[in-house]
């Protein structure tokens, strides 16, 4: 039985992340909002009462009858089904705590262009995200881009925990993917001190799932509809 992913149709946003697992295990699924009338359903689930594990909000994954919410929940339940996580107990919750801290740095994005809240458009808080950008790409994706540097430098095979890719590996290709385009000029500094991050997002690309994925109508394109979004005024200046 196929799976069900349900995420707005129209942009990566989180949904991404769980596509990318997907797609990497040769998986089978429906991408519900992007079929006829997939978003009036995607909808009516989250409208549905009298459930008990109702989801708060995309994306959420259906796998038969069960129904998973939040991406590092999903990625959990798709890296045990897959061959995406490893076996041992500690290690495993490692990649569940890299998959987290990826969250971390997905949400700091997010509100470097909307530091007010999602309620608003961004032309209403432009001032306040043009200090929050500058901090942000200054302190915090180094920051972050150089813990993941470290934690590849005491690797052997180039990948986050262990021999083999896991989820948390396409996580990590996704934000940097989606830093570089949000803040290429910010990104082309950062990343110059990151050289193994910048590998493992290479080597992620080049995987033959992956690569037919990307090159495919399937991976939709990086917008400033999304959670990474392109401003120049946010971006380093010349």
């Amino acid at each position: 039985m196929a799976y069900r992913l349900y995420y707005w149709p129209g942009i990566q946003g989180r949904g991404e992340f769980v596509r990318l697992a997907l797609e990497e295990a040769g998986a089978e699924y429906v991408d519900v909002a992007r079929e006829a009338d997939g978003e009036a359903e995607l909808e009516a689930f989250l409208e549905q009462t009298g459930i008990r594990h109702p989801p708060f909000a995309p994306p959420f994954l259906a796998d038969g009858d069960l129904v998973i919410g939040q991406t590092a929940a999903i990625l959990w339940h798709l890296g045990e089904r897959h061959g995406l996580a490893p076996r041992d107990e500690s290690e495993k919750l490692w990649v569940h705590q890299l998959q987290l801290t990826i969250a971390d740095l997905v949400s700091e994005a997010h509100d470097a262009h909307h530091p007010l809240g999602a309620h608003l458009y961004y032309e209403e808080q432009q001032a306040e995200a043009r200090k929050r950008a500058k901090a942000f790409r200054s302190q915090r994706i180094p920051r972050f881009l150089n813990w993941f540097e470290r934690i590849l430098s005491v690797g052997r095979n180039g990948w986050l925990a262990g021999d083999n890719l896991t989820y948390a590996d396409l996580s990590l290709f996704q934000a940097f993917e989606g830093l570089r385009y949000a803040f290429p000029k910010a990104m082309r500094a950062a990343s110059a001190g990151t050289p193994r991050v910048d590998a493992l997002a290479r080597k992620v690309a080049a995987r033959s799932r992956i690569r037919a994925y990307l090159e495919s109508e399937r991976r939709l394109p990086f917008s400033t509809e999304g959670i990474f979004r392109h401003y120049p005024e946010l971006d380093l200046q010349s």
